[in-house]
């Protein structure tokens, strides 16, 4: 019986042992070399100010563009009117998509941050009311805005996916932009 005594002693005392040190480690702060580790992978996510000026502005503009064109779907009667915004929902859509794609990991691209200051001078209106003002405001305004955003990133940014995201989005934006004019002429409004 002695036996017995001294071998559960034995193992109490080494399971005792083990809950102390991993105690003692648990409580030890961590090495020097995993700080570093975690303040570099902070600092690899800091943008220049170019990047961070497309990321914020260039997608507002781009979500402002997206929904407004939402609206026009049920405000408009103009079937021009509706087959333009019909489009812009398609490419800002994908403009959107390709801008969070292209953002370095951890930097947050705003999913739905439009102007709502835009969308609200918008979505009261109806027919040639809404269309003059959809047309004057998000289609031609607001394409210029969206075009310096991404005009801006291509001359100024760092991030190459930013940037390559901004270079091959350009063309779609311009390519609105000159249908939203060729729209103003045709609705006789300042284009």
């Amino acid at each position: 019986m002695t036996r017995l005594s001294l071998a559960s002693l034995i193992t109490a005392s080494a399971a005792s042992l083990c809950a102390v040190t991993l105690s003692a480690h648990a409580q030890t702060p961590a090495p020097a070399a995993a700080s570093a580790t975690t303040a570099a992978t902070a600092g690899a996510h800091e943008l220049h100010a170019a990047d961070k000026a497309f990321v914020a502005d260039g997608t507002q503009t781009v979500a402002t563009q997206r929904d407004a064109a939402r609206i026009a779907d049920s405000r408009s009667t103009d079937r021009e009117v509706k087959a333009f915004a019909e489009k812009l929902v398609a490419d800002y859509t994908k403009l959107s998509d390709s801008m969070r794609a292209a953002s370095p990991r951890g930097v947050d691209v705003p999913r739905d941050d439009p102007d709502t200051a835009v969308l609200a001078g918008v979505k009261d209106l109806r027919g040639a009311d809404f269309d003059k003002a959809y047309i004057e405001q998000v289609a031609l305004a607001g394409q210029q805005k969206t075009l310096s955003a991404f005009q801006a990133e291509i001359a100024s940014g760092r991030d190459a996916g930013l940037k390559k995201a901004a270079t091959e989005g350009l063309p779609v934006i311009q390519a609105d932009y000159a249908k939203a004019q060729e729209l103003a002429k045709r609705k006789h409004l300042a284009g």
